[in-house]
């Protein structure tokens, strides 16, 4: 019995430990798959958190410019393509442009195929508004904006910007840089934009020098360096010893400087062709906007608007002034710049006649935007007419 004893007792132990042996087994076994199983949550809860995280990328529109002349006048188009590619820089987008589009049907022809693969369309000329507006009918997806012009539907909207208070600064300038009290003024189209531009300038200058008259000459051109270059020399041959022009070319700037007279273009800083000679002029910045309306084009709130900006928002400077402008009129025109940053000086503030004396504002009151943007009359001290 014994021997059975010590046998049985020899399984039992054995038994004992052939459990612990098992359970020490299932034990690391089942620590092994929760840590399989911890390790598979944990990448789970990242991949989950990446997702949560990550951002869908934007979609960036294609973008397409219409441009009246070349990017290298050193006048409007060269502004507009500096602002181009200010915005291709700051949103990372590379825009297409044509160049040299005429005011015609060939504009629609252009407008159209760029609306074809386009997201937004800016056209930078006034003439271009009709076309613009009938492009626009035939895309509703596509976004058009069109500089300068008045004509607005729900994917079609304009631009454009308050230059005339660049050039009533340019007019004082002008009125104490004459030594006779003539001034010259080589009007561009006959149109209400470059009306209201020599109406400021005139104002400007009478601001300073009630005796000054300004002669103008229109030569229906936007950049005709010939042409430009006759029609300054006319008004120099009348006398004129200071001259601003709202063409994109330097012509006027040079024959001026030929003749010893001080002059100032339009758009951007023409000072590099005649330093000497050059007054200063409306400058255009046109980058901020494009930046904006891109942006808001991207972010789905873009609505169809009459934007106007001003020497409030940049949107219009005044260049430098050339080498030989004195300090105290630099000053003058710098104090009035700032009253006309903080709204405490209006272009077109009455009492303000026509040159043929009929009072168009009354003493005190103001043109509206648009009763400016409309205008189609000419100051008292212009002398010329209005084409019809």
């Amino acid at each position: 019995m014994k021997k059975r004893g010590q046998f049985i007792t020899s399984c039992l132990a054995l038994m004992v430990l052939m459990t612990v042996v098992l359970v020490g087994c299932g034990s690391n076994n089942n620590t092994s798959s929760n840590a399989k199983a911890t390790e598979a949550g944990a990448t789970t809860t990242a991949a989950t958190e990446a997702t949560a995280t990550t951002e869908p990328a934007v979609k960036k529109p294609t973008v397409a410019f219409v441009y009246i002349g070349p990017p290298g006048d050193g006048g409007y188009t060269y502004q507009h393509d500096q602002g181009r590619q200010y915005m291709e820089k700051e949103l990372g987008i590379k825009a297409d442009f044509v160049e040299n589009v005429p005011e015609s049907a060939d504009a629609e022809r252009i407008i159209t195929e760029l609306a074809q693969s386009h997201d937004i369309v800016f056209t930078t000329s006034f003439g271009y508004m009709d076309f613009t507006l009938n492009v626009a009918g035939k895309f509703p997806n596509v976004k058009f904006l069109h500089a300068s012009g008045y004509k607005t539907t729900e994917n079609m909207g304009t631009y454009f910007g308050k230059n005339y208070q660049a050039s009533y600064l340019s007019g004082i300038a002008a009125g104490k840089m004459t030594k006779n009290n003539q001034l010259g003024y080589v009007g561009a189209f006959p149109i209400s934009e470059v009306i209201y531009n020599l109406n400021a300038f005139t104002l400007g200058a009478q601001s300073v020098n009630p005796d000054v008259k300004v002669n103008v000459v229109w030569t229906n051109t936007w950049y005709d360096p010939t042409t430009e270059r006759q029609a300054a020399i006319s008004l120099l041959d009348k006398g004129a010893d200071v001259l601003l022009a709202y063409q994109d070319s330097p012509a006027t700037l040079q024959a001026a400087a030929e003749r010893g007279a001080f002059a100032g273009g339009n758009d951007s800083d023409m000072s590099k062709y005649a330093p000497d000679n050059y007054l200063t002029n409306p400058v255009w910045n046109w980058g901020p906007y494009y930046v904006k309306a891109v942006q808001a084009v991207m972010d789905g709130t873009w609505k169809s608007e009459q934007y106007s900006g001003d020497m409030a928002d940049g949107m219009v400077e005044l260049a430098p002034f050339g080498n030989k402008i004195p300090d105290d009129v630099k000053k003058l025109v710098e104090d009035a710049k700032s009253k006309i940053i903080t709204g405490e000086l209006e272009v077109f503030t009455g009492p303000i006649s026509d040159n043929q004396g009929n009072v168009k504002v009354q003493d005190g009151q103001k043109l509206t935007l648009e009763e400016v943007l409309g205008m189609n009359w000419l100051v008292k001290g212009v002398e010329g007419t209005i084409p019809q």
